[in-house]
């Protein structure tokens, strides 16, 4: 159920900071206004149509607060979910349900956001592959990169640890784009990972040249030749032109004015991968609630 990156341990961890921050010392509201014993249970109702993503983190904020709340899904993860749908029932002390509620939904409604958005993209790219960036919210990476997964995206690297992606900057510190291929190479023997993947950043196609005639890379990726019209069509010439140049000799990856207008045109370009940052820096949260029904419990 979780993705490789993620431990039930770390995730309550996250949980538990976030209920922090929100709960602190208590719920005054709930504990003012709720008689102690007082049960009840709340729907989980979709307001749009979107795709689920969160429900196993949300049932963990529920049993964070209270072991003894009880979830019945009626939906999973990854699940596509029509307007107006009911897709779980959570029972309850009503004090446990209030104070978990917020932090539930929050979590529940940026993953399916994100989910979402990553399925209508997907869909649109193929059969060029969508894959995520660094661009997610501090502290929520993990939630972010498995929303995208369970909306059919697929993860690119999960932090600066896992691959040697060299951009612009690496390149101009380095020396130039042979330079710093070379020294990846060296830091690969150096350090007996050679599994690590090498990608580069291309923003011309002197770059793509000079990248072909270094060598040695997995991935070159194709940064902004996707250029906006002053219409708002995308001009895809250039990137075009740069797949053409690299022939299947490595993979490429798109990146720059990546919208759900404009990844069918990226992809017809013949590019692997569109990475698109809007999918986690620019979160439209899904449209999801929980309504709560009390009923007073016998003391």
């Amino acid at each position: 159920m979780l993705p490789p990156y993620l431990t039930d341990d770390a995730l309550d961890d996250l949980i538990a900071r976030a209920l922090a921050e929100d709960v602190g010392p208590g719920d005054v509201t709930t504990l003012a206004t709720i008689p102690e014993g007082t049960r009840a249970t709340a729907a989980f109702l979709a307001k749009e149509d979107g795709v689920l993503a969160g429900l196993y983190v949300a049932e963990r904020v529920f049993a964070a607060v209270d072991p003894a709340v009880r979830v019945h899904w009626h939906a999973a993860d990854g699940e596509a979910v029509a307007r107006g749908t009911v897709f779980g029932i959570v029972e309850g002390a009503a004090r446990s349900l209030l104070t978990a509620e917020r932090t539930a939904l929050n979590l529940l409604q940026r993953m399916s956001g994100i989910a979402t958005a990553t399925h209508r993209m997907a869909g649109a790219a193929r059969p060029a592959r969508i894959l995520d960036t660094r661009k997610t919210a501090p502290g929520l990476r993990l939630l972010d990169k498995w929303a995208v997964r369970l909306g059919g995206g697929e993860n690119h690297r999960i932090g600066l640890f896992d691959m040697i992606l060299i951009k612009d900057n690496h390149i101009a510190a380095a020396g130039g784009v042979r330079a710093a291929i070379e020294a990846a190479h060296r830091y690969r023997h150096a350090t007996g990972r050679t599994g690590l993947k090498i990608e580069v950043e291309a923003r011309t196609l002197d770059e793509v040249e000079a990248i072909l005639a270094t060598g040695g890379v997995d991935v070159i990726l194709l940064d902004n030749m996707a250029r906006r019209r002053d219409d708002g069509s995308v001009d895809t010439s250039l990137l075009r032109e740069a797949v053409a140049r690299i022939g299947g000799a490595v993979q490429t990856e798109a990146s720059g004015n990546v919208t759900p207008d404009t990844v069918a045109a990226i992809a017809a370009t013949g590019v692997d991968f569109i990475s698109s940052g809007a999918l986690t820096h620019s979160v439209r949260a899904l449209d999801l609630s929980l309504k709560i029904d009390l009923e007073r419990a016998s003391l």
